[in-house]
């Protein structure tokens, strides 16, 4: 089924204890759009200034991602990100950051978008995630992702924007920073209570987990992988491979919201293998696929 994502682009600047990746491509959007290409068509709504110096058209050549909705705004200038990463690299600091067209109004949506049924709000302003979502008409699932800037400074947008969709997907930081709870069963138990139906908890090279307000939960720990470069956009991965396999699916129960989870899980552990999208640009499904067995062969017992 049709799956929209709406996010950032930019321009990164990335440090790790393996090297630095300057001026390089990046944006949540961008690692979503690449990772869930893999499974299902995707549209593409995104804001950049006429600096980006990235032909996007080869980036996602030979890949199902409708560009149309990506607007160049004039006068404006695209996102922009540096950051670096030391010792285990389990987070990110963030060195500069230049909003840029993040700061203005979201795009339009083409009306040929707006009957998109998977819909995933990539990491922005809440308020712009409502303007997006206000743009279409039925979706039969809606995801979003936030930060903790959104939680801090727009916590009443958030809450707005939590009573409006479906799952909302965030690290184990955020989780705790939203809720005021140090335990996370309990504090999924809480954000369930602000809207959504499911909550993702993103826990890192520990993995995952998912709680539903039916009750039911599922654990799934990190894919072991030994070649970790650059977690940049290793998030944003997950929700794509999420994401997009539940498009490809067409549907949400709980079995395939835990398939879902896995292909997550093993998408993101490649993008972390290399800079930027260099990794996700060599992979195939195929390579996607084999680690899915793999973690579902080390999980059984």
């Amino acid at each position: 089924m049709t799956l929209l994502v709406t996010g950032s682009i930019g321009i990164d600047t990335v440090k790790t204890p393996f090297g630095v990746s300057e001026n390089c491509l990046g944006g949540s959007a961008i690692y979503f759009s690449m990772a869930a290409s893999f499974f299902s068509p995707v549209r593409l709504v995104a804001v950049i200034g006429p600096d980006c110096p990235f032909d996007l058209s080869k980036t996602f050549a030979g890949r199902n991602v409708d560009l149309q909705g990506i607007e160049v705004r004039a006068g404006s200038r695209t996102f922009r990100w540096a950051g670096s990463y030391h010792g285990p690299m389990n987070e990110a600091i963030t060195d500069k950051v230049e909003l840029n067209v993040l700061a203005e109004h979201p795009p339009k949506v083409p009306a040929g978008y707006k009957d998109s049924k998977y819909v995933f709000l990539a990491n922005t302003a809440p308020a712009l995630q409502l303007q997006l979502l206000e743009q279409l008409d039925k979706p039969v699932f809606v995801a979003a992702d936030t930060m903790n800037c959104w939680i801090h400074d727009h916590l009443e947008d958030l809450k707005r924007l939590l009573q409006k969709i479906d799952a909302l997907v965030l690290n184990d930081g955020e989780t705790r920073q939203l809720t005021g709870e140090h335990n996370l069963t309990r504090a999924a138990e809480k954000i369930l209570q602000m809207g959504p139906a499911v909550v993702i908890i993103k826990k890192g090279e520990h993995g995952s987990m998912m709680y539903g307000r039916d009750g039911k939960s599922f654990h799934i720990p990190g894919y072991p992988t030994a070649k970790v470069k650059d977690p940049t956009g290793a998030g944003d991965s997950y929700a794509g491979a999420l994401m997009g396999y539940l498009a490809e699916q067409g549907k949400t129960d709980n079995e395939t919201l835990k398939a879902a989870i896995a292909y997550g899980t093993v998408t993101a552990s490649f993008t972390v293998e290399d800079f930027s999208t260099q990794r996700l640009a060599s992979l195939t499904r195929a390579d996607i696929d084999e680690r899915f067995e793999a973690i579902r062969e080390m999980t059984r017992f």
